[in-house]
């Protein structure tokens, strides 16, 4: 199964930037993997709510009806590393072609990408930038295939 990464916008913190691109090499090594970068939206005028529901229907027009959309939603499921890593060896063998990691826009999911999610996951209770989100993300996703490959990242 391919994995993707999408994010909304790009980052705007230079250490983010990097931190990200050490673990987007790192996955290729794993799994076939992509980190895309979706256009922001523009929101000058609009309000919170406006804006979800346009990055909403930007995703959506981007996704096929097969693909399996994983939120990472801060009221998702939350694992510790192993669990995440048994979690995503049943998924990668499952029978889908494409899995899709989402992290929202500042503000979050419009409702239509709530109902469109196939599941959604919490990376902590605590609340993070959209923008660190992604390092912490692929950082996990890293350890999570180490994991799998019994690799000596992961210290139990």
């Amino acid at each position: 199964m391919k994995v993707e990464f999408w994010v909304i916008g790009k980052t705007s913190e230079k250490y983010l930037e990097e931190g990200t691109g050490i673990f987007e090499k790192r996955l290729h090594n794993y799994l076939p993997f992509k980190y895309i970068v979706l256009p922001d939206i523009k929101s000058k005028s609009r309000v919170a709510q406006q804006l979800k529901m346009e990055e909403g229907r930007m995703i959506l027009s981007k996704l096929s009806s097969d693909d399996y959309l994983v939120l990472l939603d801060e009221r998702g499921n939350e694992f510790d590393s192993i669990s995440l890593a048994t979690w995503m060896e049943k998924k990668l063998s499952g029978p889908g072609k494409k899995m899709i990691f989402l992290v929202g826009g500042a503000f979050g999911f419009s409702e239509e990408l709530y109902k469109r999610a196939n599941e959604k996951i919490a990376l902590s209770k605590l609340t993070f930038s959209h923008q660190m989100v992604r390092l912490f993300f692929l950082e996990q996703l890293y350890r999570a295939m180490t994991i799998l490959k019994n690799e000596p990242y992961h210290n139990e």
